[in-house]
């Protein structure tokens, strides 16, 4: 097997999020992922309340986008944020309600876990 580009990612998760996110990921890896049969889904730049209800992988083929937590309590501000964008493949838990503020439209491949 060729070396594997997760040396060269660079990944990083925001503990209170556990959103993961991944860059520079190669070519090879996409396609080992299968990305391209995923569904698709985008957005025009605007403000959306989710709530991920199963976990999801997405990769984001365009766009810019910074996910603010959902609390009931009066600690989260506006530096609680995971920002990612074009290229980049995310990971969300089940259960995560979160603020997207879409700044430049995405357009992105997805898929659920099933388990």
């Amino acid at each position: 097997m060729a070396a594997t580009a997760s040396s060269n990612a660079s990944a990083e998760a925001l503990s209170n999020l556990r959103i993961v996110v991944e860059s520079n990921l190669s070519d090879s890896r996409l396609s080992e992922l299968g990305i391209n049969s995923w569904p698709k889904w985008g957005c025009p730049p605007g403000k959306y309340t989710l709530k991920f209800d199963a976990a999801e992988t997405c990769y984001l083929v365009k766009g810019k986008v910074k996910v603010y937590p959902r609390k009931g309590s009066s600690s989260s501000s506006s530096s609680d944020f995971v920002e990612f964008g074009a290229g980049d493949l995310v990971t969300i838990p089940k259960g995560v309600s979160c603020i997207w503020d879409v700044s430049v439209a995405i357009d992105k491949h997805y898929k659920f876990d099933s388990s």
